[in-house]
């Protein structure tokens, strides 16, 4: 992985269902579930899990290039449950250093494609941070952290 930064989501299981996914953030630590990606049939759900990870992390990718050199926020779903989701928010003033940040928000899971979460991530108004989750970091070390993780996600297959 290139920079050294504390943030990593992986499979612990690659049979799927439960607790197979983990976020790392600092020295932080949260289980989830792959069961909402195996769900998706939109269309732009490629097909096994690996894959779908993945396409999970380039659009995490996509937005973290957008902060670029204007900054802004950005909220990158990880955690898809039936009551609630968790995000990352990444909030950058400057558009070259960021401030990532792990939480919660009461945005059910079966109301967004993973896929293609980008519109319901606009719609995440009330982010209720995890204390102990966060790290800083510039948005160039960060985009070429989550490309590295997203080829290792995706090389993990169905």
């Amino acid at each position: 992985m290139p920079a050294d930064i504390a943030l990593h989501f992986d499979r612990v299981h690659t049979r799927g269902a439960h607790k197979d996914l983990r976020l790392r953030i600092g020295s932080h630590q949260h289980s989830c579930d792959s069961y909402y990606l195996a769900l998706d049939d939109s269309a732009t759900a490629p097909g096994g899990l690996g894959a779908r990870l993945a396409r999970l992390l380039e659009q995490w990718s996509a937005q973290i290039i957008g902060l670029k050199d204007v900054g802004g926020t950005a909220y990158l779903p990880y955690d898809f449950s039936d009551q609630c989701t968790a995000w990352l928010r990444v909030t950058s003033t400057d558009g070259q250093t960021a401030q990532v940040q792990a939480g919660w928000s009461l945005i059910e899971a079966w109301r967004i494609a993973p896929s293609n979460y980008l519109a319901t991530a606009a719609e995440v108004a009330d982010f209720d941070p995890i204390a102990s989750a966060r790290i800083e970091c510039t948005l160039t070390e960060l985009a070429a952290h989550i490309n590295a993780n997203r080829a290792t996600l995706a090389a993990t297959g169905p």
